[in-house]
């Protein structure tokens, strides 16, 4: 039971690291942004502060929305926001993010940008790490201590990996399809009549599989019309 229990620790523990690089691309521009017209010997220091108290406000964010999964509902609303945004995840972007972002001149107005910035931007990363922790705060707070360095120091090689691969970014947004099933099922609302009538969308995973599918399905088919709608503004002709 103890071998079984560490292995379901360390792998929500990696779906919150993937999750947290997979949805932080837009943060990390973010920060770059707003450091670009620092003095060089500030840049660093801003880079790092500016992202350290991003993820300690992202922290508080979560923890608050993991105790809010608890109440009815609020799980299943939960997992439809999750296949909402995962379903976003796999559409092409509309443009370059981070246009609007005003650098900063000094280094507490820049490390101000990166909060405010990384607030409004952070809900679909905050539901999709609480959802993964399955309501285990250290687990979720571990998930995020860890993502940091890889955030602010890897976050130029993890977007040209997921420009490179693709199918990274489909099998991320499989994974939080994955998730949102299971978090529908266990909704305090529906838990019981899963027990009852039944188990098998949990004991057999039917309920993530079948979120992981329905987000590959809607995903990939609005990917393709909106890709086919951009070539024929490009080429009205044909």
């Amino acid at each position: 039971m103890d071998i079984t229990l560490d292995q379901q620790f360390f792998v929500s523990l990696l779906q919150i690291i993937w999750i947290d690089i997979l949805l932080s691309g837009d943060n990390a521009v973010v920060i770059a942004l707003a450091c670009r017209n620092l003095p060089h010997r500030q840049r660093k220091w801003g880079i790092i502060c500016g992202a350290g108290a991003a993820i300690a406000l992202r922290v508080l964010f979560a923890v608050f929305i993991v105790y809010l999964l608890n109440i009815p509902y609020l799980k299943i609303i939960g997992s439809l926001l999750l296949f909402w945004i995962a379903v976003k995840l796999m559409l092409p972007e509309e443009g370059a993010h981070g246009e609007s972002v005003q650098s900063g001149g000094s280094l507490w107005s820049a490390i101000r940008t990166i909060v405010i910035a990384d607030a409004v931007m952070s809900l679909d990363n905050v539901i999709a790490i609480a959802a993964a922790s399955h309501g285990r705060v250290e687990l979720l707070v571990l998930g995020l201590l860890i993502s940091i360095p890889l955030i602010v120091y890897g976050s130029a090689l993890v977007l040209k990996a997921l420009q490179r691969f693709p199918v990274l970014i489909t099998l991320g947004g499989a994974l939080l399809g994955w998730i949102a099933g299971e978090v529908l099922v266990t909704d305090p609302v529906l838990v019981g009549w899963v027990e009852r009538e039944a188990h098998y969308l949990h004991d057999w995973y039917i309920a993530p599989i079948a979120g992981a599918l329905f987000v590959l399905v809607l995903g990939l088919s609005l990917a393709r019309a909106i890709e086919a709608r951009r070539r024929q503004k490009l080429d009205p002709v044909s």
